[in-house]
């Protein structure tokens, strides 16, 4: 069933979980979360960037959701809009059925955040449609997202909740260390935990987000690298640092870069092993149950969502 965050996140604050924000940006991609979702008994958020909805067109995203909905009736399932840049971009896709969108105002200055966010909650809300917002810088590049780390912050918990207070999103994206793409980290992985429990004092009743949060599944890039890809010192999050994000009040953590790998490694092996391959089912297939099989580690061993419907 297609719903907005609302229910969601105020089971997983209450119980202790976090839901897995995924990104799509074609079929298979969507059949595998899904299907995760479905044998998990998983709540689940399918999301796409403004980039996904330039490749994918929107009409047929929300199509291919609404086949997914069909076939998962008793999965809880919401669209939202990830890293919308505008007001335009976030109302395109109110009016197109989404049921959540966020609009990341980060890279303004904090009084232009608080302005446009509340532009877009205004409007969102008259729709019945959640609000996610940003606040702090997280480093790296995705789709339209390109923060140098020197640019990078951390969320300022005082900050955040006069933010709340005056925007009136519905849930907030901070920053306590962990950045987008498939390069998070140099050295030793490290996520401020103390700003964390600080936010969650402050604005214990806003569900809390974590962008940038793939874990670069080692053995992912291993098999990509094995079948031909240049992707040395590729690092991302620790399953054991997100397990314990959703386990502090974190409720929602996204996941894109291990979605890329895992359809990458899936469609390379069979290229490489079978060289006269060129039916798109014969490598989109076994990419796409290399998708299905990481997102249910996610749902199962790491995010805690399993058996939550």
């Amino acid at each position: 069933m297609l719903v907005t965050t609302k229910d969601m996140f105020e089971k997983s604050m209450k119980e202790g979980f976090a839901i897995g924000a995924f990104n799509v940006n074609n079929m298979e991609i969507v059949q595998a979360i899904m299907d995760a979702a479905a044998e998990n008994k998983s709540p689940v958020i399918l999301q796409a960037s403004s980039s996904a909805i330039k490749y994918a067109r929107i009409g047929y995203l929300m199509k291919m959701v609404e086949a997914a909905v069909e076939e998962h009736p008793e999965v809880p399932v919401a669209i939202h809009l990830d890293h919308g840049p505008d007001f335009e971009t976030a109302k395109m896709c109110i009016d197109h059925g989404f049921t959540s969108v966020m609009i990341d105002g980060s890279k303004y200055d904090f009084e232009e955040n608080v302005r446009l966010t509340k532009q877009v909650v205004d409007y969102a809300h008259s729709k019945g449609v959640v609000v996610e917002a940003e606040l702090g810088k997280l480093a790296g590049i995705e789709d339209d997202v390109n923060v140098a780390a020197s640019d990078a912050m951390y969320t300022d918990p005082a900050q955040a909740e006069e933010f709340v207070k005056r925007t009136g999103c519905d849930s907030l994206a901070i920053a306590i260390g962990t950045s987008h793409g498939a390069y998070k980290f140099k050295g030793e992985a490290k996520l401020r935990f103390d700003i964390l429990k600080e936010i969650k004092e402050r604005i214990p009743n806003t569900p809390i987000v974590l962008h940038g949060a793939s874990t670069v599944i080692p053995e992912l890039v291993e098999m990509c690298n094995k079948y031909g890809a240049e992707l040395p010192g590729a690092k991302g999050v620790p399953d054991e640092m997100l397990k314990q994000a959703s386990e502090s009040g974190v409720s929602k953590i996204n996941v894109d870069t291990d979605l890329r790998l895992a359809l990458t490694a899936g469609i390379r092996k069979v290229l490489v092993e079978e060289p006269s391959a060129f039916d798109p089912r014969k490598y989109l297939t076994p990419a796409r149950e290399l998708v299905k099989q990481t997102v249910s580690h996610k749902m199962k061993d790491v995010f805690g969502s399993s058996n939550k419907i």
